[in-house]
């Protein structure tokens, strides 16, 4: 029996396939009006590669709207440079005073315009669930989630505060997605 080069490429293309439909970009996002934080990881099936991470800081003696165009501008130059798949932003859980509520909830609102004017799904995780998809348990301490992504994305140091927590933002997402996918196919 002759075999075509065709048909024993069949098996390769088909892997390539499927592999391909299992990677992903994720930026994850801790919101905040002095300090934004980000960070890119990428998913390639059950592994997870750091890509970048950073924060986006602004000048507390400028005005408000201009520290939220400065966190839009900077999370859309990283989504630009990146190009990431999804978005993934920690939820507010709790603010000391109403006023401070307000200001990150608007930082939160420009991060998210960013994404979902590049086009991205946005999705949304409370703080319990970060912590719970990183380390095991929603109570763990900062310190404990910055070590464990420290070994999970093979980091040659521990992120900055804010880019770490955005980073296990992005981590819990990648963790999460297959979940997210099952919800958005049963409404």
């Amino acid at each position: 029996m002759i075999k075509s080069q065709g048909s024993q490429r069949l098996p390769f293309l088909l892997a390539m396939s499927f592999r391909k439909r299992f990677i992903m970009k994720i930026i994850g996002i801790d919101p905040g009006s002095r300090i934004t934080g980000y960070g890119l990881i990428r998913k390639e099936g059950n592994r997870l590669i750091h890509l970048d991470n950073g924060a986006i800081f602004t000048d507390a003696h400028k005005d408000f709207p201009l520290r939220l165009q400065r966190i839009y501008r900077g999370l859309t130059e990283v989504i630009e440079q990146h190009r990431p798949d999804a978005m993934a932003v920690e939820n507010i859980f709790f603010a000391t005073n109403v006023q401070s509520a307000l200001k990150l909830g608007q930082a939160r609102g420009a991060a998210i315009v960013a994404g979902v004017n590049a086009g991205l799904p946005v999705y949304e995780y409370s703080a319990l669930q970060v912590k719970q998809a990183v380390v095991g348990h929603g109570r763990a301490a900062k310190d404990q989630v910055q070590k464990m992504l420290k070994a999970l994305l093979n980091l040659p140091e521990v992120a900055q505060e804010d880019a770490s927590d955005a980073l296990a933002v992005a981590v819990c997402h990648a963790h999460s997605v297959g979940l997210n996918t099952l919800r958005e196919k049963l409404k």
